[in-house]
């Protein structure tokens, strides 16, 4: 998918205030269910700072500023971005914030301790995937945990799980891209055969995995 940052922006604004109602663990368990895994598997300490990189309302930034220190939720669309910020003023949470920004540009320059995203990489195409991870990367944060539209194995046309603007990548490409930037990626959760959790963390030695090219 390569759709312009600016309508993709709008698209999710329009639908924001509706959002939530839409993914109620009833109407998408497969989503929530890569959600809460992934809450599950970015356990912060009480020192941590969390950056939660394709907000949207807020789902996983609210839940895991219960254990981080502090929690930054960007996204590109001041919808989402406005329903965040109105969950966190009704929870009383203060150690979160939420504002404008992009894989590629999270507009943040503080200190990041983990990364998380939830089914937000698949709206770019493969290259700006690796632009954005690359970006990530450069904040060095010990720990990345993506959970989103993954292909574990050969995408099936007749079966597609998800609707227009899901342009999901292969695990081997992520895992390739993740561990070319500098991090070791210590979990593989299968969710379903097109879903999936990535944990990435740190490395000070030489790699563990080898690209596809060197294989």
């Amino acid at each position: 998918m390569d759709e312009p940052l600016e309508d993709l922006a709008d698209r999710f604004s329009q639908i924001a205030d509706q959002y939530d109602d839409v993914h109620s663990s009833e109407e998408k368990p497969i989503y929530n269910a890569c959600a809460s895994l992934g809450i599950e598997l970015a356990d912060p300490r009480p020192d941590d700072v969390v950056l939660d990189l394709g907000t949207g309302t807020g789902l996983i930034a609210l839940a895991l500023a219960e254990d981080a220190g502090h929690v930054v939720g960007r996204d590109i669309s001041d919808g989402m971005v406005e329903q965040a910020r109105s969950k966190a003023a009704d929870s009383g949470l203060e150690n979160v914030e939420f504002g404008y920004g992009e894989f590629r540009d999270p507009h943040y320059d503080g200190d990041v301790d983990i990364v998380v995203s939830n089914f937000a990489l698949h709206h770019l195409p493969d290259e700006q995937k690796r632009e954005a991870i690359e970006a990530i990367a450069e904040l060095t944060p010990h720990r990345f945990v993506l959970g989103d539209a993954m292909f574990f194995g050969s995408p099936d046309p007749e079966e597609p799980l998800f609707d227009h603007g899901v342009d999901g990548a292969t695990v081997g490409m992520l895992v390739d891209t993740l561990t070319d930037v500098g991090f070791v990626v210590t979990a593989v959760e299968r969710v379903h055969d097109q879903v999936g959790i990535l944990v990435a963390e740190r490395r000070d030695e030489e790699p563990v995995y080898e690209s596809e090219e060197d294989q």
